[in-house]
C-alpha cells in the first residue's frame, strides 16, 4: 500500500501530547491522518489533516470515526473496545488490537494474564470492590503493606496507593481493584519492544526511571539504565517475552522492577508510545514515534540505538498553581547546552498535570543527571 502522498488515511484515537508527537512524523512522511479527542483543545488539533471532537469510549462515535479510515490507533488505551471489535470485523485494521487493549485495560486481567503466561509479575489479589479488602486483611487472607490499584483508569500516579494501615483505605475508591505484594527493589526499569506487522522485532535500550515520592509521576527518564550489562539483559529478555505473549503491533513499554536480589518483574505495560521513551526524540537514531508508525504500517524497523546518553525530565504544574499556564525561567534552562524543551500545548495547568517534558543530552549520562537536576530545580509550571 502507498502511504505516502496518497489517499491513505491514518487514524489515531487521542489528540493529547503524544498523539502530537506522533503527528511531527506524520508530517515529515505526509500521511494524511484523521484525530478523535474529547476536547476541542486538543495538542493535536493543528497537525492533523482531520480533527474530530468526541467520546473514546463512545461506541457509536468510535465506530463512525473508524470508519473513515484504512488504519486506526491509539495514543491512550482508555477507549471503547467493543468499538474496535466491530471495526476489525469490517476489515479495518486496528493496532494494538482489540483483544490486547482489553487485556491491557483492566489491571486485574493484565496481571492475570501474566500469571497465565509465566511472566513473572508481583503477587496479587483481585477484589471486586475495595470494601471487599478490609475483611480480606482481617479473615488473613491478605497483610500490610501492599500496593492498591484500581482495575481501571488509572494512569499518572492516579489510582495507586501503598496501603500500610487501615486508615489508607479510608478515602478509596470503591472500585474494581488489586492488592498487589509492595515490592522491595532496587531499581524501575523500562523497556520498550518495537513489532512491526510483519512480526519483527526491536527494543530500545534499558532506561532507568526516578520517580516523584508524593506524585507518584516519573520525574526522570535515563538512558542507558545505570546497571550491570546482565541485568540489562535480563530485563530486555522479559519485556521480549512479554510482547511474544501479546503478539502486538506497535510499541510495547514494558515497566519493570529490578528486585533487592537483582530479579526482574513486569509491573505493567503500555501498547502505545510511552513517557519512557521521550528521550529518544533527541538521543535516538529512530525515535520512539517514527517507530510506532513504522511498526503499525508494516514498514521496516528504525535502528533502536541511541546516538547519545538522554534524560528526560517531565514538566508539570507546580502544586500551588491553576489557571492559565506560564513556564517560568525557560529562558534559563535553554541557556544550557544539550536542553531541549517540549511543550504539550496544554493552555490550562494545575498541580501534577503533565505540561510538557526537556530532554539533556551528553555524551556522559552522569552529567546528563546532573544537568537534568538543575533543569528541574530552574524551571516553573505555574500560571498567570
Amino acid at each position: 500500500m502507498n502511504y505516502f502522498s496518497s489517499n491513505f488515511k491514518l487514524g489515531i484515537l487521542g489528540g493529547g501530547q503524544l498523539g502530537k508527537m506522533i503527528l511531527y512524523h506524520t508530517r515529515k512522511y505526509d500521511i494524511h491522518t484523521c484525530v478523535l479527542d474529547p476536547s476541542k483543545d486538543a495538542p493535536a488539533r493543528l497537525a492533523c489533516d482531520e480533527f474530530s471532537v468526541g467520546d473514546l469510549l463512545d461506541y457509536e462515535t468510535v465506530v463512525n470515526f473508524g470508519k473513515q479510515v484504512d488504519i486506526l490507533t491509539i495514543e491512550i488505551e482508555n477507549v471503547n473496545v467493543e468499538a474496535l471489535e466491530t471495526l476489525e470485523k469490517e476489515g479495518i485494521r486496528v493496532y494494538p488490537s482489540a483483544k490486547t487493549l482489553r487485556t491491557i485495560q483492566n489491571k486485574a486481567t493484565q496481571k492475570l494474564f501474566y500469571r497465565d503466561h509465566d511472566i513473572p509479575t508481583a503477587d496479587f489479589s483481585r477484589f471486586a470492590h475495595t470494601s471487599e479488602i478490609e475483611d480480606a486483611v482481617e479473615n488473613g487472607g491478605l497483610e500490610y503493606p501492599f500496593v492498591w490499584k484500581s482495575a481501571r483508569f488509572g494512569y499518572d500516579g492516579q489510582g495507586v496507593k501503598v496501603v500500610r494501615r487501615y486508615t489508607d483505605l479510608v478515602d478509596l475508591p470503591n472500585v474494581e481493584c488489586i492488592a498487589e505484594d509492595l515490592i522491595p527493589f532496587k531499581n524501575e526499569l523500562a523497556v520498550i519492544v518495537a513489532r512491526n506487522s510483519k512480526g519483527h522485532l526491536k527494543t530500545y535500550p534499558v532506561v532507568e526511571m526516578e520517580f516523584h515520592p508524593e506524585a507518584n509521576q516519573v520525574e526522570y527518564v535515563i538512558c542507558p539504565a545505570r546497571i550491570p550489562d546482565n541485568i540489562a539483559k535480563k530485563a530486555e529478555l522479559v519485556a521480549l517475552k512479554t510482547a511474544a505473549a501479546f503478539e502486538h503491533v506497535g510499541l510495547l513499554a514494558v515497566e519493570m522492577f529490578q528486585t533487592e536480589n537483582d530479579d526482574i518483574i513486569v509491573n505493567e505495560v503500555a501498547p502505545r508510545p510511552h513517557n519512557s521513551g521521550h528521550y529518544s526524540i533527541e538521543a535516538s537514531y529512530t525515535d520512539q514515534f517514527e517507530q510506532h508508525l513504522r511498526c503499525i504500517l508494516g514498514l521496516p524497523l528504525g535502528n533502536t540505538e541511541s546516538k547519545v546518553a538522554g534524560v528526560m525530565v517531565n514538566l508539570v504544574g507546580a502544586e500551588d498553581y491553576t489557571g492559565n499556564v506560564l513556564y517560568k525561567n525557560i529562558e534559563d534552562i535553554m541557556a544550557m547546552d544539550g536542553v531541549t524543551p517540549h511543550i504539550y500545548g496544554k493552555k490550562q495547568t494545575r498541580p501534577f498535570r503533565k505540561m510538557g517534558h526537556v530532554t539533556i543530552v551528553n555524551k556522559d549520562i552522569n552529567k546528563a543527571r546532573e544537568v537534568a537536576e538543575k533543569v528541574k530545580k530552574t524551571i516553573e509550571v505555574i500560571s498567570e
